[in-house]
Formats: structure tokens, C-alpha cells, sequence
């Protein structure tokens, strides 16, 4: 019985808001529009489970798609994006790609107050794994982040590295349909 775990990253969002923590960064007026177009594209997918980082970003991404399904959108605190430095605060992109560049290079390296790679891919993976196995047979929607996105899929497949992070969309969708807990598919559905 295969399950299917459709992972949606985050549309747009606003970087220079100075009120917002990482937390409640919402959606650009294009990620906005965007989150509508992940709804169009997965309403004929008949996802059953709709969970989500706590991040408001994430969250209105697959929030429109669960209502139209009649769903709640079930939030675990592990499936939040990585910290890189600390919890509230977004680095700048001219910080974060070296920052990426190390820690893909060694998956142990973090910044002081930050997690590495190795430990926000085992927590996510964590809530993954549990995922299979309490909705085993089922479609879910996994509202995530770029970097928590391309940790989960790496565990499953080298190939999904910092090249395929650094030329994700905002938004993006991927199907990934596991057997048991063996990933054996995976599928683009955002073009």
C-alpha cells in the first residue's frame, strides 16, 4: 500500500519586515496568489492529511487547500525551518549560501545557538517516519521549508543536495510515494 507525501515549500515572503520573527513571516501578494495556484494544482489529488511546520509562512501555503478539503492543517513543532543562527531571526541570503555551502559539506557544522543540518534532518525525518506510519495508505500535504525540504528528501536520496536547494521554486511541489517506509517515486508538481 503506497502513501503519499506531497511536500509544499512555502510561496514568497516578505524578508524586510522588521516586526516579524521567522515564526509569523505571512505571504507576499505573489505568495499569496501562489498558495491559490498549490491549491488548483492539488484539489485533484484527494490529500487526506494536511500537516504543516508552525511557521505562519508554511501554514498559508496549504491553509486554503485543507479548507477546500475540510481539513484541519495538524502543526508539529519539528517540521520548522532549520536555525541557523536562532529561532527568530531570517539571515540575510549574502550570510546564509556560505553558511548552506558549509553545512552541506559537513552535515555536523552550526553556527553557536544555531542546529546543524545532521540534527534538523533528524528531527524532521522523525515526524516523517511517524507520519507513514500513523497514515499509512493516505495522501498528505506537507506544508515545509526550502532547507527542512531538501533535508528530508537527501535522507532518502543523495542526489537531492544544496544545487537542487539553491534552484527550488517559492512555492514547490514534489510528490514523494513511499512503500512502507521506502521512498520509490517522486514527482514534480509545480512548474
Amino acid at each position: 500500500m503506497h502513501t503519499s507525501i506531497y511536500m509544499v515549500r512555502h510561496g514568497e515572503s516578505p524578508t524586510n519586515e522588521r516586526n516579524h520573527n521567522e515564526r509569523s513571516r505571512g505571504l507576499t501578494e505573489k505568495g499569496k496568489r501562489d498558495a491559490l495556484l498549490v491549491t488548483e494544482i492539488l484539489k485533484q489529488e484527494e490529500i487526506e492529511v494536511f500537516v504543516s511546520s508552525p511557521y505562519l509562512r508554511a501554514i498559508l501555503t496549504i491553509e486554503d487547500l485543507a479548507g477546500a478539503s475540510g481539513q484541519e492543517v495538524l502543526l508539529y513543532e519539528d517540521l520548522k525551518e532549520r536555525i541557523f543562527l536562532n529561532e527568530d531571526k531570517r539571515l540575510p541570503d549574502e550570510e546564509l549560501i556560505p553558511l548552506l555551502e558549509l553545512s552541506f559539506v559537513d552535515p555536523e557544522f552550526a553556527l553557536p545557538g544555531g542546529e546543524s543540518n545532521a540534527d534538523c534532518q533528524g528531527r524532521a525525518i522523525a515526524v516523517v517516519k511517524e507520519l507513514l506510519k500513523k497514515y499509512n495508505g493516505c495522501k498528505i500535504a506537507l506544508g515545509t521549508h526550502g532547507a527542512v525540504m531538501t533535508l528530508i528528501m537527501n535522507h532518502y536520496d543523495k542526489n537531492y543536495d544544496l544545487d537542487f536547494l539553491l534552484n527550488m521554486s517559492k512555492p514547490d511541489v514534489y510528490r514523494l510515494d513511499f512503500d512502507g517506509e521506502e521512498l520509490v517515486n517522486v514527482i514534480r508538481l509545480w512548474n
